[in-house]
């Protein structure tokens, strides 16, 4: 759930040459759109949350990074996981800190230390709970980084995406349960749906992405969509938008599920309803803009900054509502601008 937005590629230049970021700064500056949910949480799950946000992030970097070969990344990724077990930080953090690429994921691993003060400032209990969860998605991402872009079908996927955002669908559930008696009582419910949730976020993030599969040389588009590998070559573009259809229809399915995970949030917890219902919303509204445009394979299609602030306004007026989460959903699935509240 947590990998559903970046921020502009230049927004860390400015603590890397300075002082130390804050992990409020390091939210702000690596995240476009979550860390306005991030901010809505009561003030400790607030602070829980953006640390394992930021925890992430520097496995995100280890994974994704052009500076490494495929077997430094896995051997980073072991030995950050290590550090995340109580393992000796020096010579890790001294790796992380020279990352020099100008992106949100490297911003965040050149700060690592400081998120490591985070993740020691938390109680017993949550700390726990982050910790294995992010130790665990960072060992799959190692596992896929051995394997290869080798998706074949439908479950090649749900494995990779399970991996890196099913897990955090139940690491948040696992937190939330902390604090709020109805998720505590329906804890089992709620993690298989948390993990559809982070499911269906990741596959919008596998639509939005498309147009880097190229130049990153892994293509998540599993075989068994479209045999076809040379969905990219402009002569293609019906066949790579029958699958970009098929990844659709799959993020349906998933949103499904977290709608149904934002409904058994109660209305009083209002805030943590909006945590949850912000990138929900977001990832409806970029679904609806790339479900039929052939754009996505050059570009990025995203929201606007005011399509973002109006999303942003309704939720917050009227987002206890579970009738209008539903009736909301549909609407900006199926209209061309996004409409008022």
């Amino acid at each position: 759930m947590l990998r559903s937005d970046s921020a502009p590629v230049h927004a860390g230049r400015s603590v890397r040459e300075g002082r130390m970021a804050t992990l409020d700064e390091l939210l702000v500056r690596s995240s476009r759109t979550f860390a306005v949910g991030i901010e809505l949480l009561p003030g400790t799950l607030r602070h829980e949350v953006t640390v394992a946000y930021l925890l992430l992030r520097v496995s995100d970097y280890l994974e994704d990074t052009r500076e490494l070969t495929p077997r430094e990344k896995i051997d980073l990724l072991d030995r950050w996981r290590a550090v995340l077990g109580g393992g000796d930080r020096t010579a890790v953090l001294q790796r992380l800190k020279a990352a020099r690429e100008d992106t949100p994921d490297a911003l965040v691993a050149r700060n690592a230390r400081t998120v490591l003060a985070g993740l020691d400032r938390l109680a017993s209990r949550p700390r726990e709970i982050v910790t294995r969860r992010v130790a665990e998605s960072t060992a799959g991402m190692a596992r896929w980084t051995r394997r290869g872009s080798h998706f074949h079908c439908e479950a090649d996927l749900d494995d990779y995406m399970h991996e890196v955002a099913g897990r955090v669908g139940l690491l948040l559930t696992e937190l939330f349960a902390l604090r709020l008696p109805a998720v505590r009582e329906r804890r089992e419910q709620m993690l298989r749906l948390g993990r559809e949730f982070g499911l269906g976020l990741q596959t919008v993030n596998v639509i939005r992405g498309l147009h880097e599969d190229p130049s990153r040389g892994w293509v998540y588009v599993p075989r068994s969509f479209v045999p076809d590998r040379r969905i990219f070559d402009p002569r293609r573009r019906k066949a790579a938008m029958a699958a970009v259809s098929t990844l659709a229809q799959k993020a349906d399915r998933h949103l499904e599920a977290a709608k149904r995970y934002i409904c058994l949030i109660p209305r009083r917890s209002h805030r943590v309803r909006l945590f949850c219902a912000l990138p929900l919303l977001f990832a409806v509204r970029t679904l609806a803009l790339s479900r039929r445009n052939p754009a996505v394979l050059d570009h990025e299609v995203k929201m606007t900054r005011p399509e973002v602030a109006g999303i942003t306004r309704a939720a917050r007026l009227l987002g206890r509502s579970n009738r209008w989460l539903r009736w909301y959903c549909r609407r900006l699935a199926a209209t061309p601008a996004v409409p008022p509240a």
